[in-house]
């Protein structure tokens, strides 16, 4: 069903492009459209794993707190997509600028997600976020870019 899987890409996009949007907006509410409610987040800030659609949102909103304008970007986007689970992966890019402070570059991170059709909706129920690790050192390497 090639028609189905054209049309199930361009959903997965379309939600994706409504994190751009909501996190630009710092809109929670609208990002609150994208995650199933039993959301499992393994994002790159302490703890392990948050889950649920609350904990996930408020990531988001202590994200918020730290800049005054936020922009995100996805580059190199890939999605596998099946009948009712897909995945995608990219790298993506937090900058903005700080409360109070100077605009920050960000860094880039590698993002995976996962999707599952909810309701005839795709809806991320996982995602990851991670840096390369120098493994002798153990510290994150936050300057490479895609």
């Amino acid at each position: 069903m090639p028609a189905q899987r054209e049309t199930d890409e361009a959903e997965i996009r379309g939600q994706i492009d409504k994190i751009i949007k909501g996190l630009r907006a710092k809109d929670l509410e609208g990002l609150k459209q994208v995650y199933s409610t039993d959301i499992v987040s393994f994002d790159i800030e302490s703890p392990l794993q948050d889950v649920g659609i609350e904990a996930k949102l408020g990531t988001w909103a202590k994200v918020f707190t730290f800049f005054e304008k936020v922009d995100y970007e996805i580059r190199d986007l890939t999605l596998t997509v099946g009948a009712e689970v897909a995945f995608a992966h990219a790298f993506g890019r937090l900058s903005g600028t700080l409360q109070g402070g100077p605009v920050t570059s960000g860094m880039w991170v590698r993002i995976t997600y996962g999707f599952r059709k909810i309701d005839g909706t795709w809806r991320i129920t996982h995602d990851q976020v991670s840096v390369p690790v120098d493994v002798q050192s153990g510290t994150g390497m936050t300057g490479l870019e895609p």
